[in-house]
């Protein structure tokens, strides 16, 4: 098929991928109204462009914690990419780093950091979960250190998982359990995809977590929402991974005001306006809604980024023109790690390049730190 939008990745990862997996990659919490509302909220901000004004070349680059980028978007921690594709996170970061972007790796991936450092010639930031406690989470401070991470994602909103009833329907926990008579009704959806599962069994079956290394060695792939809910992550743990990390940290997971000058309290370099894809709290506001209000509260004192709902490149211009520093994107470059590996998120990061090159010509705007409300016209209430 003919990949023209981030819509076709999404089809073609469908195609591809067994249904647990898709349904990991595009599901959200409870009615999933969050997850849909962050992605439609950008038509309630109209673009207003500057006719009649040359714009032979665009200047996509910006800078984020001191790091030079050739886009102003990064990729966004996604857990058990290895799923998705073999090697996904090398794959991803390859891609990341050839676009001479940032690539950020989850603590639940299915590659180790030095892997993944390795795998790519740009930044790498690693997310950080306390899963397995905190000498555990240290340790993986000191290697992500170690393999020249220059930055610490520390994600706020996990107390619990939500709750994803696409996997409780298509069978997650029972299939992560192994059990024999549990597992077998859930099976057809791997047989229904024998391309995906050749290459899933190559890349050694059921992946292991190589970044949470407990006594016995890698955690086994297992129920995250249990991990999750015995190691969350409070503000009063910023004093202990300030110390072990010793560098930039990025608070992940930002939605009010308060939390936004809190998170600048502990130390934070920078923030993620973020209610993680719509994956926690169903029902809360769409990142884009509540990007005026955190600009506003932290008041230039740390730098400001934005994930949730992106999907085509004047989606990244918006958030640019609210005051977001850069976006993350998440699910966009899942998609197409879903459907063709390397390949796919490569495409993803072209599709955004290309089609934010094209609103800014079109907006008469040559360079992304030229952006700004002016370009924009979003509702009053906001």
């Amino acid at each position: 098929m003919t990949i023209v939008n981030i819509a076709d990745l999404r089809a073609a990862a469908k195609k591809r991928l067994p249904r647990v997996v898709f349904d990991y990659i595009d599901g959200g919490a409870d009615a999933e109204w969050t997850l849909r509302e962050n992605a439609r909220i950008f038509d309630d901000v109209i673009l207003r462009p500057r006719s009649a004004v040359a714009t032979a070349s665009v200047d996509l680059r910006t800078t984020v914690l001191g790091e030079t980028i050739e886009l102003p978007f990064l990729l966004a921690p996604v857990g058990s990419s290895r799923l998705f594709y073999p090697r996904g996170e090398e794959a991803a970061a390859r891609a990341a780093g050839e676009a001479g972007t940032i690539f950020t790796l989850s603590t639940l991936a299915g590659c180790a950091v030095r892997d993944v450092k390795a795998a790519t010639r740009g930044p790498v930031w690693y997310q950080l979960y306390l899963v397995g406690g905190r000498d555990v989470a240290t340790a993986g401070i000191e290697r992500a250190k170690h393999c020249g991470c220059s930055a610490l994602v520390v994600t706020v909103d996990t107390p619990v998982a939500g709750n994803r009833e696409r996997d409780v329907r298509n069978g997650t926990k029972e299939l992560v359990s192994g059990a024999p008579f549990t597992t077998f009704p859930y099976l057809f959806q791997f047989l229904a995809r024998p391309r995906w599962l050749a290459a899933f069994l190559g890349d050694g079956g059921l992946m292991r977590f190589p970044n949470i290394v407990l006594k016995d060695g890698p955690m086994p792939y297992a129920d995250v929402g249990a991990a999750l809910e015995q190691s969350m992550v409070s503000w009063e743990d910023f004093k202990w991974i300030r110390e072990a990390w010793q560098g930039p940290i990025v608070v992940k997971g930002v939605h009010t005001a308060d939390d936004a000058r809190r998170a600048i309290d502990q130390g934070a370099a920078a923030m993620v306006v973020s209610n993680h894809g719509g994956r926690q709290l169903d029902g809360v506001a769409p990142t884009l809604r509540v990007l005026p209000e955190v600009i506003a509260a932290v008041n230039g004192q740390a730098e400001v980024l934005l994930d949730g709902g992106i999907r085509r490149g004047s989606d990244v211009v918006k958030a640019l023109c609210l005051g977001a520093k850069a976006v993350l994107i998440g699910r966009a470059y899942a998609y197409g790690l879903g459907a063709a590996g390397g390949a796919g998120v490569a495409r993803t990061i072209d599709i955004l390049r290309s089609g934010i090159v094209r609103t800014m010509k079109l907006l008469g705007c040559a360079s992304v730190s030229d952006l700004d409300r002016s370009f924009v016209r979003m509702p009053a209430e906001w």
